[in-house]
């Protein structure tokens, strides 16, 4: 297992289904085929300035629901960022050879210019030099991304080949991305189009905490239609997307019986937002159980973190030791 993944975890919110089965059930094939380093990135998102009781509550909750969605500390490097401050220091000798303009025409920055003019600030701009010193702090090989973060990923090839080139070393590898093709689900969201995910709304996504009469609330809400007109006719987005969910959560006879229903003109959305509505507790209720757990023990938590602290930190540390030595500074 030598090639190295990484994925960052941003603690902006709950997990919900769409996390779960996208991107988590992913991680968990990973962590037994590769040396994996999974951080929770809290530097990364002092852009916003959160509050620090909030801070530190977002890190645990995050912390405790990868935990309980399956990530092994055992297995892989579970570890929060701000822990290892040699990403700090890498991040400061990238930005000496990063360059204003470039910066300036990230995609991603400009978005945040557009949306919070108010806060524009020197961390929204160096984000992709901070996202690159957290892939090259470990000489990381394959990182997983959102397409969103595409572009951020092109700036941390950019930044390894630059410094490779300044400095007249072949040290650090050039990352690529890690695709998961076809294994990865696309949960949709509750709204009647697009995928689950927070940044919809609440009422878009179910989390794995959730509680079963929020849970039933939300499905009950769900985006449908007056219901089909003739037989076997194409099922409309918002109807597709119910199926969609309900192939990932329900048993396949469960699905067969609401098809046929469609098909027939028999159905009836109220039935089938029920029926939907009880999978899906069924199948959130052990996660749940398994997060509160984990929130109350507070010794386990201390342990994880403490444990992929001192392995993310065994990496990190030969790392800017070797970096410092290529740029020059040495001990007398």
């Amino acid at each position: 297992m030598k090639e190295i993944v990484l994925s960052g975890i941003r603690p902006t919110g709950n997990l919900h289904l769409g996390n779960y089965y996208g991107a988590v059930q992913n991680f968990i094939k990973l962590q037994d085929n590769y040396n994996c380093y999974f951080f929770i990135a809290d530097y990364h998102s002092l852009t916003t300035h959160p509050h620090p009781d909030d801070l530190h509550g977002r890190v645990k909750q995050i912390l405790v629901e990868y935990l309980a969605a399956g990530l092994d500390p055992e297995k892989a490097t579970l570890y929060i960022q701000s822990d290892v401050p040699e990403v700090v220091e890498l991040y400061l000798f990238l930005n000496m050879n990063a360059y204003i303009g470039e910066l300036e025409r990230v995609t991603t920055f400009k978005e945040k210019v557009r949306k919070q003019p108010d806060n524009v600030n020197a961390g929204l701009l160096t984000y992709p030099t901070l996202m690159a010193a957290d892939i090259l702090i470990h000489k990381s090989n394959y990182i997983p991304v959102g397409k969103d973060q595409e572009q951020n990923l092109e700036k941390a090839r950019d930044f390894a080949e630059r410094f490779n080139r300044i400095y007249g070393i072949d040290y650090f590898p050039v990352p690529q991305a890690f695709n998961f093709g076809n294994d990865l689900i696309k949960v949709p969201g509750l709204d009647g189009s697009g995928k689950m995910g927070k940044s919809e709304g609440e009422g878009n996504a179910i989390f794995l905490c959730e509680d079963d009469k929020s849970i039933r609330k939300k499905v009950m809400r769900a985006v449908t239609d007056s219901g089909p007109t003739e037989p076997n006719q194409t099922k409309p987005e918002a109807i597709q997307n119910l199926f969609n969910l309900m192939k990932i959560v329900s048993k396949p006879e469960t699905v067969q019986f609401f098809d046929e229903a469609y098909n027939n003109m028999s159905i009836r959305y109220g039935d089938m937002k029920k029926q939907l509505a009880e999978d899906i507790i069924q199948m959130v209720t052990p996660f749940r159980e398994r997060i509160n757990e984990l929130a109350n023990n507070d010794e386990y938590i201390k342990k994880v973190a403490r444990m992929g602290a001192e392995k993310a930190h065994e990496s990190a540390s030969k790392t800017i030791k070797e970096v410092r030595e290529i740029i020059g500074f040495r001990s007398f």
